[in-house]
């Protein structure tokens, strides 16, 4: 067992407050990765102090070198891939498969952030006035507060943390409880690619002490959080009262249709990978299957055959489909809506409870389930569950396919399985949902593209791409005037 620390002005510190928390293997209690500190807020202010003074010798630097040392992070990352991978495994239950692909998606991201370093763009117009030049360009916004989740702990702080350092910014990072190892393993890797001291500070903690201070400390220009939408809601309040930037990726509630003329064993392997990988906890998740009523019966059968032969244990070992739920909260709330899922008159076909076989009582497995006979209006169709339960839903056009895809308060990704190109172009037009698949699953983001959602999913940033520079820089107007003599613009021109 190790005792880990924050990261604060280029050193690894405790906090004041004396207090840890423990971080063990979702797939197995017994095992302890180690403690992590309790921060308080003291820690924060120190944090923010740090990045602030930082900011104003960072943002000088130019773009370009600071897109170097993220580069230099990139090949950090590909060093250690496997390492990283088998340790977020073990910190946070996916398997290794998957953690594989988030370390990777962590590395592409360095590498597109490192070449937008030469492409921030700025943008110049001809003058309305003689001898005038107009000029727009990107600056940064200052110090960045970045809140981030557990399900995917080295991709999405990089999605965030690396198009903010090449703009100029400064960073203050509270990760997941969850996965504190993850981030720290980011973090020194960062430091080891030469980030300077005070431009990149990490505070473990909890979210109603350290991720509350971020969000209300006078001296956090900007707010990125991925999270829950009852807590994203709340920090919108605080940063609008406060007129604070904010970027916020909150929950989903995605679904993927299947019409009578899909391709079915395409959509079988795309709704197993969009429902179970990630053991179903991601924000991308397929949590809804819409199936025509000409192909469902012979759907749902393929499907509840096929979710059966899904095999369950720890990620790290070689044969295993679906890894544990990340924590014991999380498992109760997914039995929760399976037993909500059922008083509302859902079918559990297969799966339906905690798996506890071979071993694996001392981790938090619950069974891939399908609930059958769903309809739009349940529970277990309109709120996010975050795990290995998805719910289908008979439908008989396409017209009642895109209703009920769009009946829920979230709108971050979706997906259409058909053979038929004039379907595919009603539901790419038609679809509320920031992320629309054809004939894919709805996971599978790229690096360089954006990525968000639309109605209660996030507040209309997109992170990913060269979106994010739009979060994570501001427009400076400037205009040069070299005629020797007042011109008034908007008034002279009119003579």
């Amino acid at each position: 067992m190790k005792n880990f620390q924050n990261y604060i002005n280029g050193k690894w510190m405790d906090s004041p407050s004396g207090k840890t928390h423990e971080n063990r293997n979702p797939a197995n209690w017994d095992d302890l990765i180690g403690l992590f500190p309790l921060s308080d807020k003291s820690d924060v202010d120190r944090a923010v102090a740090a990045a602030k003074e930082a900011f104003e010798t960072w943002r000088l630097v130019p773009a370009p070198h600071r897109g170097e040392i993220i580069r230099k992070a990139g090949d950090l990352m590909t060093a250690r891939k496997e390492e990283i991978a088998k340790e977020m495994t073990r910190e946070m239950g996916k398997v290794l498969e998957e953690t594989r692909g988030d370390v990777q998606e962590g590395i592409d991201t360095a590498y597109y952030a490192a070449g937008e370093g030469r492409r921030m763009f700025g943008v110049t117009a001809p003058s309305e006035l003689a001898n005038k030049f107009n000029m727009a360009v990107r600056v940064p916004v200052g110090v960045c507060g970045m809140i981030t989740p557990w399900n995917f702990p080295m991709a999405i702080p990089t999605w965030k943390i690396f198009p903010a350092l090449v703009a100029g910014n400064t960073v203050v990072f509270k990760p997941a409880e969850d996965t504190p190892k993850t981030a720290t393993t980011l973090v020194e890797i960062l430091a080891e690619a030469g980030v300077p001291h005070g431009v990149l500070n990490l505070v473990h903690g909890s979210g109603t002490e350290v991720g509350a201070r971020i969000v209300d400390h006078p001296d956090v220009n900007l707010i990125s959080f991925t999270g829950s939408t009852e807590v994203g809601l709340k920090i919108a309040e605080i940063c609008g009262r406060m007129g604070k930037r904010l970027s916020l990726e909150m929950g989903g509630k995605n679904a993927q249709i299947v019409m009578d003329d899909a391709n079915l064993d395409l959509a079988l392997e795309g709704v197993l990978w969009g429902a179970f990988g990630t053991t179903g906890q991601r924000c991308t998740a397929t949590s809804r299957l819409i199936v025509h009523a000409a192909v469902y019966d012979k759907f749902l059968s393929m499907l509840t055959k096929k979710v059966m032969t899904l095999r369950v244990g720890n990620g790290l070992e070689s044969n295993v489909d679906v890894g544990p739920l990340v924590s014991e909260t999380q498992l109760n709330t997914v039995s929760q809506y399976v037993e909500i899922g059922k008083k509302e008159g859902a079918t559990v076909s297969t799966g339906g409870a905690r798996e506890t076989g071979n071993g694996r009582s001392k981790g938090w497995f619950f069974q891939p389930t399908v609930l059958s006979g769903v309809t739009p209006t349940m529970r277990v169709a309109r709120e996010e569950i975050f795990g290995p339960v998805l719910s289908v839903i008979k439908i008989t056009s396409l017209e009642e396919a895109i209703r009920v895809a769009n009946n829920t308060t979230y709108g971050l990704s979706s997906s259409i399985y058909t053979q038929n190109i004039n379907n595919a172009y009603v539901a790419m037009r038609d679809i509320k949902a920031g992320i629309t698949y054809v004939n894919a699953p709805t996971i599978g983001a790229e690096a360089h593209m954006p990525f968000g959602g639309v109605k209660g999913t996030g507040n209309g940033h997109r992170e990913g791409g060269w979106t994010a520079f739009e979060i994570f820089t501001e427009w400076k107007t400037i205009y040069v005037d070299y005629s020797g003599k007042l011109q008034r613009a908007q008034i002279d021109n009119e003579s």
